[in-house]
């Protein structure tokens, strides 16, 4: 039964993975339902690579993920993004799967501040699927833009696409890594308290909306919730930070499939001079 399962579930996140060639990453992000479009962290990387303008300091995080608590959909990923006298050069990559199905998706960046409040980015990551023995590997390209946007000292709106090349995954039907949307807002309601939300689009599925907050009482600790529909799962998580060192642990639960944990770490490594 076992088997069953976690083949059914293999080939469900197959089809979506393949479609999206794109996985949320970092806890932070996963505490608050995967609402990261307008968080400026290493993990901008995977959510819009415009935030990365307004990174200050060299910082590189690592994330891992066990979908539904199966090791078959686990995933990793790591984040590194280092100022430069003019903008900002990033790297990244996260790997998902097991033996049977897995996919890879990793590449390098490049985004700078255009204005004093607005940030863009650009990318251009390698995609690999591998679904064994009945279609092999597959390789391609994608390319990805993002911009953020300050509008004042509580407001910031973000906005990405993922896979703006429409990479082709396979001939047959013209099968390709779908072009992801995503447009998100982020409101510093108070000092200690953060809400953001966000909607998502991606072609061939439905739209989904997404909404958290992170309330920060103390300087050690963060507190996170969050909640997304289509399908319906709720998030909550909780960070630790300490000098340089952020960790951050979440958990998503959706009705049907269970439980979904992830911890991350991001250790700000330099700063560099003015």
């Amino acid at each position: 039964m076992k088997t069953l399962l976690i083949g059914g579930l293999t080939m469900l996140c197959a089809f979506t993975v393949s479609a999206q060639g794109w996985l949320s990453q970092g806890a932070r992000s996963g505490a608050m339902a995967n609402n990261g479009v307008t968080l400026v962290d290493a993990f901008s990387y995977h959510h819009n690579p415009g935030a990365l303008g307004f990174i200050e300091e060299g910082s590189a995080g690592i994330s891992y993920e066990s979908r539904y608590a199966l090791k078959e959909l686990q995933t990793q990923s790591f984040a590194v993004a280092v100022p430069l006298k003019v903008g900002v050069i990033s790297t990244g990559g996260q790997f998902y799967g097991y033996d049977t199905y897995r996919t890879t998706r990793a590449g390098l960046g490049y985004s700078m501040k255009l204005s004093e409040k607005i940030s863009a980015g650009v990318q251009i990551n390698y995609l690999g699927t591998r679904l064994d023995p009945a279609y092999g590997v597959k390789h391609g390209v994608s390319a990805e833009f993002g911009a953020l946007a300050k509008l004042n000292d509580r407001v910031n709106v973000g906005f990405s696409v993922v896979n703006i090349s429409r990479t082709r995954l396979a001939d047959y039907k013209d099968d390709r890594y779908g072009t992801l949307i995503r447009l998100g807002l982020s409101y510093q309601l108070i000092e200690e308290l953060l809400i953001v939300a966000e909607i998502e689009q991606e072609i061939n599925f439905d739209t989904r909306l997404r909404a958290g907050i992170e309330y920060h009482p103390i300087d050690l600790l963060y507190i996170r919730a969050g909640v997304q529909g289509a399908p319906m799962d709720f998030a909550f998580g909780f960070g630790l930070k300490y000098e340089r060192l952020k960790l951050d642990i979440s958990s998503q639960y959706n009705q049907i499939l269970g439980w979904t944990p992830a911890a991350s770490f991001i250790f700000d490594f330099y700063k560099p001079k003015k």
